[in-house]
């Protein structure tokens, strides 16, 4: 029976919601201190390579002469060498099962809380300190603000399928994606023509799009001046989407209003990032997908798809080999 390494250190109550979907007679190794050492001395044991948000380089593949393939439990590669399981014949995997909902959750969760500026006031209010109307000339209501979305994926439109109740005009700018327009319809939304035209005209920007060479820092301070003065900047889908640098010194110069970030680059930023110190930021550790039931959803998916592989059916969410068109 097959084994299965999952590729870093996860809490007790962690390993409760996983455990449960092995299936029987699947052994899983799960690490105890966590670490290069670790991973070396158990890697020649796996069948199969669980990642959450781990890197995956060609020393640990190389070092799994059983390895067949390398199961994602979310929708993001760019950290696994692609490369190398080509070289060996090892399947790369993702899991979109259960991060939709939970992201699309979480980006409106952000708008929210940068619009009403909740960490500000709760913190505020933690130390004794009522700002009952001192706050009230920068919170903003979301409805009638337009909220613009670079990429327009499944994540994308779970997000305007939400904001439909806000009332709030929804635009996007997405070159993969055609929609009808009864899809348009549906989902309340309308294409941009243009990048360029979407950050001139949205109150709100959330970013939704892959980690590729031509959406690296696709958020820049070229692309950030064109952005609404006054306007907010999501960014819950990969760090690397946005030049870090160039953000900071937009929101330090008031060139736009506001961020809210659940991933970095780096990923976790420096102790001494100027992120930390601006009251214009909302942050949280990379947990957009990070609920107990998209766990459960995205584990189970994974297993099943660990066990297709292993029975010889075909595998779905399947990552094209590097030499392959995308």
């Amino acid at each position: 029976m097959p084994t299965v390494l999952y590729l870093q250190k996860i809490p007790l109550s962690l390993e409760a919601l996983l455990l449960p979907h092995a299936p029987e007679g699947w052994k899983v190794l799960l690490l105890e201190q966590g670490g290069d050492e670790e991973l070396r001395r158990l890697a020649p044991k796996a069948d199969f390579f669980l990642v959450g948000s781990a890197a995956v380089p060609r020393w640990l593949i190389e070092a799994a002469p059983r390895l067949k393939m390398i199961q994602h439990q979310g929708v993001g590669y760019e950290r696994i060498d692609r490369v190398a399981a080509a070289e060996r014949g090892v399947e790369i995997a993702l899991t979109p099962e259960g991060t939709t909902e939970a992201v699309a959750e979480h980006t409106v969760l952000l708008i929210l809380a940068l619009s009403r500026r909740l960490p500000l006031t709760d913190a505020a209010l933690r130390r004794g300190e009522w700002l009952s109307f001192e706050l009230r000339s920068v919170s903003r209501t979301l409805s009638g603000r337009t909220v613009g979305m670079v990429g327009f994926g499944r994540i994308g439109q779970a997000v305007a399928q939400r904001l439909k109740g806000f009332e709030c005009p929804v635009r996007y700018f997405d070159p993969l994606v055609e929609l009808s327009s009864a899809a348009q319809a549906e989902l309340a939304a309308e294409p941009a023509d243009s990048l360029e035209e979407l950050l001139g005209a949205s109150d709100i920007i959330t970013l939704h799009a892959p980690l590729t060479p031509d959406t690296r820092q696709i958020i820049n301070a070229r692309t950030l001046a064109l952005m609404r003065p006054g306007s907010f900047l999501i960014n819950a889908a990969r760090g690397r989407l946005v030049d870090t640098d160039a953000l900071i010194e937009a929101l330090q110069s008031g060139q736009i209003a506001g961020a809210a970030l659940d991933v970095f680059d780096p990923e976790p930023p420096p102790a001494d990032s100027p992120l930390y110190e601006l009251p214009n930021v909302v942050l949280t550790p990379h947990i957009a997908a990070g609920t107990a039931d998209a766990y459960s959803t995205k584990i189970a998916a994974a297993f099943d798809n660990m066990r297709r592989c292993w029975e010889d059916q075909p595998v779905r969410h399947r990552v094209p080999p590097p030499e392959s068109p995308e």
